[in-house]
């Protein structure tokens, strides 16, 4: 398995700013993405940024960085910058890891990879289960539904399955998956990605990942033996994540 890992990062945050540089157990946030991409079979880890100041904070614990234009409204965007940067061949894969994922596991970032090694989909990602049936009409939790070769149907906040009068909550909790924003995709479909404009679905739902169905790509959904704890995006997302790393 030969994989790299980009992790895009961006100062601008309206709920967190400057939230790759925040201080977690002493670190810069983004130094502990880059450690446990470090810490996966990656070949390489590379974070894209557009910030000078993101930059400098990465070159001085070691890490090899892209500088990328400003323009870009997504991390996808931005890494596609970086595979041209490069001159990536369109068979080489990525794996996208997201700078607010300090605690994601390097094994996480390995099945993902492996995901889109082992089979013929155009992206893989991952997806656990629920954690409470309520997070099934939570819009902050983007769900995802899968096929009998879990390949996903199709990402919403909203509630999927839908339940109706009379039909079976429970069922609908347990077949609805809490999607996990890491993502591998080959060079050139990550290049289809950018070239092609949003979707009405992406619009609607602010998810990116419906561009990919749109298009009529596959997405490989597993489901990891470990959830990860998400990202960080608040005050209380850096203690939480500070007390796991600590563990």
């Amino acid at each position: 398995m030969s994989f790299v890992v980009v992790i895009p990062a961006r100062f601008a945050s309206t709920r967190l700013p400057g939230k790759p540089l925040r201080d977690i157990l002493g670190k810069p946030m983004l130094q502990h993405v880059y450690e446990r991409g470090c810490e996966s079979s990656a070949d390489e880890v590379i974070i894209a940024t557009d910030d000078e100041r993101i930059a400098t904070a990465a070159e001085s614990f070691g890490a090899t960085v892209c500088m990328t234009g400003s323009q870009h409204q997504s991390g996808t965007e931005r890494i596609a910058e970086v595979a041209d940067v490069f001159d990536w061949d369109d068979l080489k894969v990525v794996v996208n890891l997201q700078g607010d994922e300090p605690a994601m596991p390097s094994g996480l970032i390995d099945q993902c990879a492996q995901l889109l090694e082992d089979g013929d989909a155009d992206v893989a990602t991952l997806a656990s289960p629920l954690l409470h049936s309520d997070d099934l009409d939570n819009p902050n939790v983007v769900k995802v539904i899968r096929d009998v070769n879990e390949r996903a149907i199709y990402f919403s906040r909203a509630a999927i399955p839908f339940v109706r009068e009379g039909a079976n909550r429970t069922l609908a909790a347990e077949t609805a998956l809490h999607h996990h924003g890491i993502y591998a995709y080959r060079c050139g479909v990550l290049r289809q990605l950018v070239s092609a404009a949003p979707a009405d679905l992406e619009i609607c739902e602010r998810l990116e990942q419906l561009r990919a169905l749109s298009l009529g790509m596959s997405i490989a959904v597993g489901v990891p033996p470990q959830r990860p704890s998400g990202g960080v995006d608040t005050e209380a997302d850096l203690l939480r994540v500070a007390r796991e790393l600590e563990q």
